[in-house]
């Protein structure tokens, strides 16, 4: 089955000059759950990502999670290493998909979570976006969304263009992971703006924030009341996490010392909460001079 059938662009409907590449209504997931995780680089998405993904896990669900970076690193802390990413194994059979059986870019992951790195292009050419579409299609010929409860896209950076902003064709919900500082927060504005500019084609909704590495909320919270948004869960810049993230496990795989057990509860609150079903949030993302005098800076 080829692989490189393109859907229709629609030009200039979520703001002047753009381009977004229409979803093939055959790519649609059907019957899970499917959020898709922002956020500056660097902030944590990843391990965000993968033990929210535990977290699902333990709650009964059938969690996949989809690691959209070439750094392909996202699943590193459920697998314990770094797996093959999707365009490299489509690569190595010369992208023809019929030759693939799923267990050549599927993993196993802690407590059954299944991962996937979609990977990149090389630096500087083609588009990611279109790699994590041809990952949705390679899952879609193999039947391995039919049965899964939750999907989570742990997405690149901050990078929310059309070619990185593909997994909000998918997704139900968006999340957006911060700190509690300036850099984070105006992150956060401009990924705000640009989910809200492609749910008037998509039907990706924002669902709140995640205030990650902070030992305080005050300024995540301070934003969140200005501009109508919401923060879900704290997670405190503990040395725990780190240390997880060195031993190449998720949180729910440490000795459950006082704040193990502490980040455990709050991402199994989160996952009951996300499962539950989160209202749609639509802020208003204030505007670059306006966000640098709030938190301070002129």
């Amino acid at each position: 089955m080829a692989l490189d059938t393109r859907p229709p662009l629609i030009r200039g409907q979520d703001g002047e000059g753009s381009v977004q590449v229409a979803l093939d209504p055959s790519l649609k997931i059907e019957g899970a759950k499917v959020f898709a995780v922002y956020g500056k680089g660097g902030i944590g998405k990843s391990t965000t990502s993968s033990n929210l993904s535990a977290a699902f896990s333990k709650l009964g669900k059938r969690v996949l999670q989809i690691g959209c970076d070439p750094k392909h690193d996202s699943t590193f802390t459920l697998t314990g290493r770094l797996v093959p990413t999707v365009i490299d194994v489509l690569a190595s059979v010369d992208f023809h998909s019929e030759e693939l059986r799923p267990e050549d870019f599927v993993y196993p992951g802690y407590n059954g979570v299944m991962c996937v790195e979609a990977g990149g292009p090389p630096a500087g050419t083609g588009c990611g976006g279109y790699v994590v579409g041809q990952t949705v299609k390679l899952l879609k010929e193999h039947h391995l969304l039919e049965e899964t409860d939750v999907v989570i896209f742990d997405v690149l950076g901050d990078v929310v263009c059309g070619g990185f902003a593909a997994p909000l064709q998918h997704a139900d919900r968006a999340i957006i992971v911060t700190a509690n500082d300036f850099d984070s927060i105006y992150a956060m504005n401009r990924i705000v703006a640009a989910v809200q500019a492609k749910s008037k084609n998509y039907v990706v909704r924002l669902a709140g924030c995640i205030a990650n590495r902070s030992r305080e909320t005050n300024e995540v919270d301070r934003y969140c009341e200005r501009v109508g948004f919401k923060r879900l869960a704290h997670l405190p810049d503990l040395d725990a996490i780190r240390r997880s993230r060195l031993k190449k496990k998720t949180l729910f795989e440490m000795d459950p010392d006082e704040d193990v057990v502490m980040v455990q509860k709050e991402y199994m609150r989160l996952a009951e909460l996300l499962w539950a079903g989160v209202d749609p949030m639509a802020p208003a993302p204030m505007k670059d001079r306006d966000i640098f005098e709030m938190l301070g800076f002129d």
